[in-house]
């Protein structure tokens, strides 16, 4: 498994502004930090959830189907082309969300989130199952991306005035950045 462009996917598609992290940061600025973490528990335990039923639901297809595996990576690999052209363009001049700010509001959150789903959907047949199929190894791998949710939450939590400003600051460079880590992510789960 390439770890660098596991890594790079997994940290790009949880710390770059999303549903949830734009709902986290309105809820710094609205209500302080104390509601902030409150929602973003509700998030990270939904985020895990969603990442074990994925391991569940693909350890099944692939012990069911083979091919699937294929197919998911594929799958996997134009999501990450479509979030990298989604950043490339996005305006991160409009974060405005209004969105009440309770450990429930943030676990409900994931699961209506599309960034989110597909993610935890992809991540692990285009990353992990090609490499690993052990419980053990899988389950590894779901609490380390977890960690990885929880450690974007958090920055946003803590860094919420400072990086909202900077991606307003430095908005396009910075998509063009992340965009391009992306892309180079999708390119590698095929190397």
């Amino acid at each position: 498994m390439n770890i660098t462009s596991f890594l790079i996917y997994c940290f790009i598609v949880t710390f770059t502004p999303g549903p949830t992290n734009i709902v986290i940061l309105s809820t710094v600025h609205s209500f302080g930090p104390k509601k902030a973490l409150e929602y973003t528990y509700g998030a990270t335990i939904a985020f895990g959830v969603l990442l074990v039923i994925s391991a569940m639901l693909n350890t099944l297809l692939i012990t069911i189907i083979p091919k699937i595996l294929i197919v998911m990576q594929i799958v996997g690999s134009l999501y990450m082309f479509y979030l990298a052209y989604q950043i490339y363009k996005m305006d991160t001049s409009k974060p405005h969300v209004n969105e009440t700010a309770t450990f429930r509001s943030g676990f409900l959150m994931q699961f209506l989130n599309p960034k989110v789903v597909l993610f935890t959907m992809t991540v692990i047949p285009s990353f992990i199952m090609p490499h690993y199929t052990a419980m053990s190894a899988v389950t590894i791998s779901v609490l380390a991306i977890t960690l990885i949710g929880l450690l974007a939450f958090i920055t946003w939590v803590l860094f919420g005035t400072i990086f909202k400003k900077f991606l307003q600051n430095h908005s396009k460079i910075v998509n063009v950045i992340m965009a391009l880590f992306l892309a180079y992510s999708a390119v590698m789960i095929w190397m």
